[in-house]
């Protein structure tokens, strides 16, 4: 009768030497197939990384030359939103979330800022049209990426890196258009601007600049 009871302890005894022996066997497979990648090396970039700031340096140059080859005059562009919205925009913009992103162009007398957002007395728009200019060191929104209709979610993995592609096309206004621009000596100066809009309010427009001179 005292057999099984001899078997079941021998069992029992194979069941402890069993399992530590199955741990390390796992952690010596798991080390062969560990590669140790020093940082910085070729084989620490991860090629399949998005790399907003990469996308930015290599894209912003050629939506500039876009948004400034199709850049409308700002006369002719209120002229037309004022006779037919949708028309315009099918003219003149490509769509973007809210209505419509217009290129635009003009010249004026940059007036007084707040919190980098600048009035420009352009000339020969109707006086009752407002326009703004973003002049940093914020911007805002992604009327740059969206500007020319070639960049689009689908080319993007994800929501944030199609988010991050616009802030970097953004730097890339701040680091290349507004670079060196004195904000608290602007008012009074002449300017002229190519930027882009997104058409929210007809009589108020909030331009994000891609090309600008200053006199």
């Amino acid at each position: 009768m005292s057999r099984p009871v001899e078997i079941a302890k021998s069992n029992s005894r194979l069941s402890v030497y069993w399992w530590p022996a199955a741990v390390l066997l796992a952690l010596v497979a798991m080390a062969l197939d560990t590669k140790v990648v020093d940082i910085g090396t070729k084989q620490d970039i991860q090629t399949d990384v998005f790399s907003a700031h990469a996308y930015g340096k290599k894209e912003f140059p050629r939506i500039q030359a876009e948004i400034e080859k199709t850049a409308v005059d700002a006369k002719v562009l209120a002229t037309a939103i004022a006779q037919d919205k949708a028309a315009a925009g099918k003219k003149y913009g490509k769509p973007g979330s809210v209505g419509p992103i217009f290129p635009v162009k003009f010249s004026g007398t940059v007036e007084k800022g707040r919190n980098g957002i600048f009035t420009v007395a352009a000339d020969g728009i109707p006086e009752d049209l407002t326009i703004r200019v973003q002049m940093g060191p914020a911007i805002n929104g992604t009327d740059v990426r969206d500007a020319t209709g070639t960049v689009s979610f689908g080319q993007f993995i994800n929501q944030i890196d199609y988010q991050n592609a616009g802030a970097a096309l953004n730097d890339e206004v701040k680091s290349h258009v507004l670079i060196g621009i004195d904000r608290d000596k602007l008012e009074g100066k002449k300017i002229e601007v190519v930027g882009v809009f997104q058409l929210i309010n007809p009589a108020n427009w909030l331009v994000t600049p891609v090309w600008l001179r200053l006199q």
